[in-house]
């Protein structure tokens, strides 16, 4: 994940629920790294598609919002938000203390842990990692926890995106990767990561993934909360859930 202030991307999708010809919604910018899926990701006619843009969907139906979706590389998205370019992100951000200096989050809408990653059959051992080379993408809690833990490691590099990260265990560049083990789970599951397995345990780095605003905005907090627990309580987000996982990811 990526610079720390980058260029404002086009909007790319606007979605709405059904309102009256005298209704006049709440507006919403919902700031997203469409570059993680199955979380986010653009199809094949440049719309974009994933767990985390029907959360945030299913929360402006409930909200009675009228919503748009900005594009925004990761490393951006914290302080566009607090330059008011958007509202709100959704787009799978752990819940830590580092990040709650910054900004507030509603309640988890997901949880997962960290996990590495390595070639079938290779001897890495995430207890014994001395003289390895490990890689987790920028500004996330595994290039944190990677960072504080360098003198284990030998080398540690930090990739752009969740593509390039593969990229780099695909060919041989790294001995590991660390990140988000939801995150890696698509992807070992498909033709090109067959080769690849979880190595070692799993860490627990987060409070879970939750949507950030800007401090101020405790109202609409609040009311992304409530519509969570309302999505939660009448199935919208089990429906959610089982498009793109075969367990509960909550």
């Amino acid at each position: 994940m990526r610079r720390l202030a980058a260029t404002l991307t086009p909007v790319l999708l606007f979605c709405a629920s059904a309102f009256g010809d005298d209704t006049a919604p709440e507006r919403l910018r919902i700031g997203v790294d469409p570059a993680y899926p199955p979380f986010s990701d653009i199809d094949e006619v440049g719309r974009l598609i994933g767990f985390d843009i029907d959360i945030a969907l299913a929360l402006c139906v409930r909200m009675e919002a009228e919503c748009t979706f900005v594009r925004q590389e990761w490393e951006g998205l914290i302080p566009e938000l607090l330059a008011g370019s958007f509202d709100a992100i959704v787009s799978s951000m752990s819940i830590t203390e580092k990040r709650r200096r910054l900004v507030a989050f509603t309640e988890r809408y997901y949880s997962s842990g960290v996990r590495f990653v390595a070639r079938k059959g290779s001897d890495f051992d995430p207890e014994d990692p001395a003289g390895r080379t490990v890689a987790a993408m920028r500004a996330t809690i595994a290039s944190d926890w990677l960072e504080d833990n360098r003198s284990r490691f030998a080398d540690i590099r930090l990739y752009a995106d969740q593509e390039a990260l593969d990229r780099a265990l695909i060919e041989g560049r790294v001995d590991a990767v660390f990140g988000d083990a939801l995150g890696f789970w698509k992807w070992l599951n498909s033709p090109e990561g067959a080769g690849f397995a979880y190595a070692g345990a799993t860490y627990r780095l987060d409070e879970g993934i939750g949507i950030a605003v800007r401090k101020e905005d405790e109202a609409l907090r609040q009311r992304l909360n409530r519509a969570l627990r309302a999505i939660l309580a009448e199935g919208t987000y089990k429906q959610i859930n089982a498009r793109y996982f075969p367990f509960d990811i909550y």
